[in-house]
């Protein structure tokens, strides 16, 4: 088993190899395993891509996350500018309007509210937003409408979980209920765990995940 310090090292050495990290401005501390990152990267973007990076370094038993986003000069916009963006990308980038998407933002953190489809649109708003400059932060409240569930969603979901992290996909129990999917077991990285909860999020059919996994 790796010791604190050699985590500390690993982690700020893969910290430095992403290109969409700018290391010097993460601070990182190691106890038990557990990650804690400080600092105030650019943007929020960069923010999760320090988080994750740290969750793929083998070892790591959790991550928590103690950064503030700073934005550079250049990157500062009104709340009015930034909201008039994102609902702009919305539309185009993930096909979604104004009627089912509503858009709120304070001090450059972007809430969104709504009814989609399903939970995949849902996650690809989210994913565009977070990669905005201006952004400094992003909760998402879309609801995703109930609509007709799809059939075995377990079976297609224990499949993609073959397809993507075969390994873990044996270590992996999956319940569902109402649209609700649940994972319980044990994977062997942050990786795996990440490709089980994909695998569950892109089941038709699929409104919620509950990660219950282990890692490690």
């Amino acid at each position: 088993m790796k010791t604190d310090r050699q985590l500390k090292q690993e982690v700020e050495e893969e910290l430095d190899y992403d290109p969409a990290v700018n290391a010097a401005e993460i601070g990182v501390e190691v106890k038990e395993r557990v990650v804690t990152l400080s600092g105030h990267p650019s943007s929020y973007a960069e923010k999760i891509a320090a988080e994750k990076a740290a969750q793929r370094v083998a070892g790591v038993k959790a991550v928590v996350v103690a950064m503030a986003v700073r934005l550079p000069g250049e990157d500062i916009r009104t709340d009015e500018d930034t909201a008039s963006a994102v609902r702009a990308m919305l539309r185009w980038t993930v096909g979604l309007s104004e009627e089912a998407v509503k858009v709120q933002v304070e001090n450059g953190w972007v809430t969104l509210r709504g009814e989609v489809a399903s939970a995949h649109l849902s996650h690809l708003a989210t994913r565009t937003v977070s990669h905005m400059r201006g952004v400094t932060g992003v909760s998402n409240l879309i609801e995703v409408t109930s609509g007709k569930a799809a059939q075995n969603i377990a079976e297609k979901i224990g499949r993609a979980l073959e397809r993507h992290a075969q390994r873990e996909a044996k270590h992996i129990a999956v319940e569902v209920r109402d649209g609700t999917v649940t994972l319980r077991g044990k994977v062997d990285s942050y990786a795996g765990r990440s490709a089980a909860r994909g695998a569950a999020w892109s089941a038709p059919g699929v409104h919620a995940v509950i990660d219950d996994l282990d890692v490690g």
